[in-house]
């Protein structure tokens, strides 16, 4: 696993991915390796405009004519149902990139806040209405974007949505450990039901992409970006722990995969931890019940494991 590179990549030829956040940073770095591996990439991004040029520069870095963009806001339930409805056939791999970041307090269309849903139950909400898609492939793989921010975030149930006090970094924190409860409980399901899908989460240590845009405050963003760019790898290398996840043939359902340097900030992929509270199934469990309440979408298919 250490000498991992997207040159490392199998033959992807005929398998079908989805990738969301794709018109830049770690989702085009993703795109980019799938493609060059002969997959048929869907690259989901909210910009129209944005995702037609990320189409074409993924055609041409990867030499794939088999690329394509369509319109996904993940901060919109009426959009992410849109997608899935046209989505045709089996799909073989889904990755759950987009995110947003320490943002000023807004809140998604249907009401929820921005980080929460869009990081979480955008990718929760999508994922469940693509089982049919997923069910359909042989050996579908779901990786799921979280972060080194998830080792400070907690689930407070009592405000999701932080209507009652807003941290930016907290909010942050809690839409990325909620990303990770997700993967384990989604492996879980997957399991108990005999389907062969895999589940499995990554994150890209500090990697230097566009991701810290949405803060909006000049100082907050001077100072952070500062850092990062002092401190961070290139997108191109904070993609490979998900490029990993996505194609490596030792990956097992609720994997989780970052770099392998000093404090998972940079380096080639490997095998990580997340924190222990993460393996709780009572709040895995009721998590994912909340996330069926706020979106609608049942997973029917999927019950608990025993």
């Amino acid at each position: 696993m250490s000498e991992f590179t997207a040159d490392a990549i199998g033959d992807l030829t005929g398998r079908r991915a989805i990738i969301t956040g794709a018109n830049s940073g770690l989702g085009l770095q993703t795109a980019v390796g799938l493609a060059r591996k002969g997959a048929h990439v869907v690259l989901a991004c909210r910009s129209e405009q944005r995702g037609r040029d990320a189409e074409q520069r993924v055609r041409s870095l990867s030499g794939s004519e088999h690329v394509h963009m369509r319109v996904l806001d993940l901060a919109n339930l009426a959009s992410v149902r849109d997608f899935a409805a046209g989505t045709e056939g089996p799909l073989d791999l889904l990755v759950n990139n987009a995110g947003v970041m320490a943002t000023p307090r807004s809140t998604t269309a249907d009401g929820f806040e921005l980080q929460f849903g869009t990081n979480h139950l955008g990718h929760f909400a999508l994922t469940g209405l693509l089982l049919r898609n997923l069910h359909a492939a042989t050996s579908a793989r779901v990786v799921t974007l979280s972060s080194l921010a998830h080792k400070r975030g907690r689930l407070d149930f009592g405000d999701l949505q932080s209507e009652r006090g807003y941290r930016r970094w907290g909010a942050y924190g809690q839409s990325k450990i909620a990303n990770l409860y997700f993967m384990v409980e989604l492996d879980r399901r997957a399991r108990a039901a005999g389907w062969d899908l895999v589940s499995v989460a990554a994150h890209p240590g500090l990697a230097n992409t566009n991701l810290t845009a949405g803060m909006q405050t000049p100082a907050m963003l001077d100072v952070f970006s500062g850092f990062v760019r002092l401190m961070s790898q290139s997108d191109a290398a904070g993609a490979l722990p998900t490029l990993y996840a996505a194609t490596a043939p030792d990956v097992r359902g609720g994997d989780y995969y970052g770099p392998s340097g000093p404090g998972e900030t940079r380096g080639a992929p490997r095998l990580v931890a997340p924190v222990a509270r993460v393996l709780d199934r009572d709040i895995a469990v009721r998590l994912w019940n909340r996330s069926v309440e706020l979106t609608g979408v049942d997973y029917a298919s999927l019950q608990p494991a025993g």
